[in-house]
């Protein structure tokens, strides 16, 4: 049904709009006690074997939604009671800032695709922080992923992005530095390890004083050459930071026809972002918690991200094509082929085919 609908009515739509109409249903799903309760007990992962510990934290499926639907944290419950096993909000910024000019959003249904070059459109970490300092009425397990403000120099960004984790970081089940979006002019530099190590080092220092210690990651782009993915990969190490999140949207046209400028996400990213996963398994082994996103589709897209190292896996463009219970039906395909292969904890897979 959702596919003739999407087919037939929401494809004929501005991407955008669509985005903002749906993120407005589910903030109103979020703040309806009743409703959001009986999809939460119908939809929610409730298998044990589902189960999953990362840096300290107890997820109920390693299954997520990636950051960039819920950029203000307002759908946070939502998306729980949809299935999600956790939501990662933002990319929020310090200061409130309108993003790039529209459009910015564009649909690549033959390749299962979308490119976006939104620029981190958000009202800010302080509207964030009172949306998330509200009472929930379902569980959700939430990541917060800040990056820079658009008009703040590079000399500043390690004191913009510190801002952000002060207001945010208490909130977080964990925190993510991204450096990897395409669409802020300049940020994707950060990534050198030279200017990483003093941004991961004071933004970790507020993480590290947050009453229950907020686990930190940083997520990485798939454009990194391989010597850079192992560049970052021993910083995180040497600073003892929590996990990598790889990874983001990607600028290769590599595949698909479109020349519109901004991040390529969905189907065309799979590859490489498995690629980027292996390649950190190999460096890191099990000392770092590794969270795969990028081209994730289906139950056959979780499982090789398991076996190739990850402890989460992440999605957000298939969601787009697949509809609202997307997943509720991985999670359930997850567990019934965990039953068939004989595997009655996460932990019996997770690294098993890694080079």
């Amino acid at each position: 049904m959702y596919r003739f609908v999407f087919t037939q009515i929401l494809s004929r739509l501005d991407a955008e709009d669509v985005h903002h109409l749906t993120v407005r249903g589910l903030r109103l799903l979020s703040v309806t006690p009743v409703v959001k309760k009986l999809l939460h007990r119908r939809l929610a992962p409730r298998d044990p074997a589902l189960r999953v510990q990362a840096f300290g934290v107890h997820f109920p499926s390693p299954f997520g939604l990636a950051a960039g639907f819920d950029k203000d944290a307002g759908c946070v419950e939502a998306m729980s009671a949809l299935g999600f096993g956790h939501v990662e909000v933002g990319t929020i910024t310090a200061h409130a800032q309108p993003g790039n000019a529209r459009p910015r959003l564009f649909r690549l249904p033959g390749d299962r695709a979308v490119i976006n070059r939104m620029g981190f459109n958000n009202a800010g970490a302080a509207a964030a922080a009172r949306t998330l300092a509200r009472t929930r009425g379902v569980p959700a397990i939430v990541g917060i992923n800040i990056g820079k403000t658009k008009v703040v120099p590079e000399s500043e960004a390690v004191h913009d992005y510190v801002a952000s984790a002060k207001e945010l970081a208490p909130l977080a089940d964990y925190l993510v530095v991204n450096v990897s979006s395409p669409n802020t002019p300049g940020l994707r530099d950060l990534q050198a390890v030279e200017l990483l190590r003093p941004l991961l080092q004071a933004v970790k220092e507020v993480a590290d004083g947050t009453p229950r210690r907020t686990p930190l990651l940083v997520k990485i782009a798939p454009d990194l050459a391989d010597e850079d993915v192992d560049a970052v990969a021993d910083l995180a190490l040497e600073l003892g930071l929590d996990g990598v999140i790889a990874t983001n949207t990607t600028i290769s046209r590599e595949g698909v026809a479109s020349t519109e400028t901004g991040g390529l996400s969905g189907r065309p990213v799979k590859a490489r972002s498995l690629q980027v996963l292996r390649r950190l398994r190999a460096r890191v082994g099990d000392r770092l918690t590794l969270v795969s996103v990028g081209g994730v589709e289906d139950v056959d897209d979780v499982w090789e991200r398991l076996l190739a190292g990850a402890t989460l896996v992440q999605g957000y463009t298939a969601l787009i094509y697949e509809g609202p219970f997307w997943a509720h039906r991985v999670n359930r395909r997850l567990a019934r082929r965990m039953r068939r292969h004989g595997v009655t904890d996460l932990r019996q897979i997770i690294g098993r085919t890694a080079n």
